[in-house]
C-alpha cells in the first residue's frame, strides 16, 4: 500500500477495536481512481443490528448500500466498524437508514447513493425502509427521483 493511502486509512491493517456507541467518526474515505466514469459500488451488510429506542430489544437487518462515487469512496473496514457502532444505538429502522445515508453523503459527497434496510420481522411485520440522494441539479438528482418513485 502506498504511503499516501496508508496515511489516509487508519483502521485497515490494524487490530480491530469495536465501538459500543454510534460512531460516525470511524468512517474513512479514499480517492476514487476513476472519477471520470460512472459505476456502481454495492455493499451488502447482512449482520446489521441496532436497538429499538423504546423497548431496547435488538433489531436485525441486512443493510444494502449502493452508490456512484465521485472523488471519494468509503473504505470497507471503516464501514464495517461504523455499522457495528449501531449495535447499542437506539433508533427506529427508518432513522437508521437515513442516518447511514446522511453520514455517507457527508463523508464522500457521491454523485448518487441509496440505502435500503431489510429488517427481519418483529411481531409478524417486516420493515424495509429505503432512502436515496442524487446530487442536486444533475442527472443523478433525476435518477434518485426515478428510483424512489419507481419502487414498489
Amino acid at each position: 500500500m502506498n504511503e499516501d493511502l496508508r496515511a489516509q486509512l487508519h483502521a485497515l491493517g490494524q487490530k480491530t477495536e469495536y465501538r459500543q456507541d454510534y460512531a460516525p467518526e470511524v468512517l474513512e474515505a479514499f480517492e476514487n481512481k476513476h472519477p471520470e466514469r460512472d459505476y456502481w459500488v454495492r455493499f451488502n451488510c447482512p449482520e446489521f443490528t441496532s436497538l429499538c429506542p423504546i423497548t431496547g430489544q435488538p433489531d436485525f437487518a441486512e443493510i444494502r448500500i449502493c452508490y456512484i462515487p465521485d472523488v471519494r469512496m468509503v473504505e470497507s473496514k471503516s464501514l464495517k466498524l461504523y455499522l457495528f457502532s449501531f449495535r447499542s444505538h437506539g433508533a427506529f429502522h427508518e432513522d437508521c437508514v437515513n442516518i447511514i445515508l446522511n453520514d455517507l453523503i457527508r463523508l464522500m459527497d457521491p454523485k448518487y447513493i441509496e440505502v435500503t434496510g431489510l429488517f427481519t420481522p418483529r411481531g409478524g411485520i417486516s420493515i424495509h425502509p429505503y432512502a436515496n440522494y442524487g446530487r442536486p441539479g444533475t442527472k443523478y438528482e433525476r435518477l434518485a427521483e426515478q428510483r424512489l418513485f419507481g419502487r414498489e
